[in-house]
């Protein structure tokens, strides 16, 4: 864990102004989107409407709730690591339609305020919950993150939807007390609604410029494709207790 807070320290302070441009640029950031994904293509923000969707398939939904590096911000369409997802399910054999549900800028707050819409294209099986990376950069409280996710969580397992959390990590200028207070959420919420938890989305690219864009921040192709392998380790087990248990 020390050589992940090291790797951010790299980057603390282009993270910080990102996420100041963003708190200046996207202020209705829980706007609900028109179109399937929530973002269009390379990561920018669709335009928002109130008309609710009508659903487009009958395959269950596979639903991956986050910010930018969801969307694939800087990616072609194609590249993001929930595109990766849907290509490694069609490629397994399994049955669900990916809905890419990432915002650039989000936070855990903007996450709970478009679940329901996220959820409202089909009959939603699984969520796979990304958020947390804008809290951190912004200084948000820990508290407040906890308490969005176990909304986020509870709102979900209501409807019977199994749910994987993607840990993150704050960068350490808000000093240590903070990082360590906001690494112990996402083990927190896991534990307490007895849930899956990868630790660090980012395991094994952030930091690494191999695996990055120009920004320092945000997966490039090979960075995503790195991406998508760790979360489907992690997705598998969910994937077959769900298909297990639709029959």
């Amino acid at each position: 864990m020390r050589s992940v807070i090291a790797m951010l320290v790299v980057s603390t302070m282009s993270l910080t102004l990102l996420a100041c441009n963003r708190a200046a640029t996207d202020p209705d950031r829980g706007a609900l989107p028109d179109t399937q994904q929530t973002t269009a293509p390379g990561g920018s923000r669709a335009e928002p409407t109130a008309t609710p969707r009508q659903p487009t398939s009958s395959l269950p939904l596979l639903i991956f709730l986050g910010d930018s590096l969801t969307a694939g911000l800087g990616l072609d369409p194609g590249e993001s690591f929930p595109s990766l997802i849907q290509a490694r399910i069609e490629r397994e054999g399994y049955r669900y339609r990916v809905v890419n549900a990432g915002v650039s800028g989000d936070t855990s707050a903007g996450g709970l305020r478009r679940l329901e819409w996220a959820m409202s294209d089909g009959v939603p099986q699984i969520l796979v919950v990304a958020l947390g990376g804008n809290d951190g950069l912004r200084g948000l409280s820990p508290e407040q993150l906890e308490e969005n996710l176990g909304a986020i969580v509870t709102r979900a397992q209501q409807r019977r939807v199994h749910v994987l959390i993607a840990g993150m990590e704050a960068p350490p200028n808000f000093g240590a007390d903070y990082t360590a207070r906001f690494r112990a959420v996402f083990p927190t919420v896991a534990k307490r609604f007895a849930v899956p938890l990868i630790p660090f989305l980012l395991a094994g690219v952030a930091g690494n410029p191999t695996f990055n864009q120009s920004d320092g921040i945000h997966p490039n192709p090979r960075g995503a494709e790195v991406v998508a392998n760790l979360v489907w380790d992690a997705l598998h087990p969910t994937l077959s207790a769900a298909h297990a248990s639709s029959r």
